[in-house]
């Protein structure tokens, strides 16, 4: 591989056996901030599509995530990070999703909203930080993205990561999943110990709830950022499992 495209998918042969990767975004991140993942899941060899999630209601981001997969043809392993696991959650219920992988992500129970599953445990500290525009979409406070969203990443990514934010509209979150697809599909979990957005205890409860398999990240909420090789293992064993089957 020689040349300008030795690192571009067309220089890479592809695994037809593979399933194909579609990952969700969660809130205040875009699909773009998955490229080091991307990359290296391209260098296996897989076919991954990552959804830009319009984070308006967890309706629109369902019918974007079900376009993505249509647009695929084989089995899909489906990943998801923060806001973005409940998007699995429902999306995931589509006929050709095989494996489900949450990385430092809700997953609630049919009839659930994210916010619910949030309830037995502490306002995270990162909700002071919070400002709501008159349309009702949340942003982070320019400061709270180092303090709270990527305190394991560089100042020079945060300051990027804070310009580049996607509002969550506030709705989106009170949304309930219409069925759990985790319920009847299996499931993987990347818990981030070091998360300060999503409780490291509740992650740990919600990867006990979903009977998933485990990796345990010293992380905070974006390991797909700070520990990219470790959330590809992650989602590489999903893609393991559904080569084996």
């Amino acid at each position: 591989m020689h040349g300008s495209h030795a690192g571009s998918p067309r220089g890479i042969p592809r695994d037809p056996d593979a399933p194909t990767v579609v990952i969700v975004h969660g809130a205040w991140v875009d699909a773009s901030d998955w490229r080091e993942v991307i990359a290296l899941l391209q260098v296996e060899g897989l076919n991954v599509i990552a959804v830009q999630n319009p984070l308006r209601s967890l309706a629109d981001d369902v019918d974007a995530v079900a376009r993505a997969i249509n647009q695929q043809s084989g089995l899909i392993v489906l990943v998801g990070q923060g806001y973005g696991g409940t998007v699995i959650t429902q999306a995931g219920n589509h006929p050709r999703v095989v494996a489900l992988v949450y990385v430092a992500a809700f997953a609630p129970d049919t009839g659930e909203s994210t916010a619910d599953t949030q309830k037995d445990y502490p306002p995270p500290p990162f909700v002071a930080g919070i400002e709501v525009d008159a349309g009702g979409f949340l942003y982070l406070a320019q400061d709270a993205v180092p303090q709270f969203l990527a305190q394991d990443l560089p100042a020079a990514d945060n300051r990027i990561l804070a310009a580049a934010q996607k509002p969550i509209r506030t709705s989106a979150l009170l949304d309930r999943v219409a069925a759990a697809a985790w319920r009847t599909k299996p499931s993987w979990y990347v818990i981030a110990e070091e998360d300060r957005m999503i409780s490291p205890a509740l992650q740990r409860q919600t990867a006990k709830k979903i009977n998933a398999n485990v990796f345990f990240l010293s992380s905070g909420h974006l390991p797909f950022l700070s520990k990219p090789k470790e959330t590809v293992a992650a989602i590489m064993a999903a893609v393991g499992f559904v080569r084996g089957k």
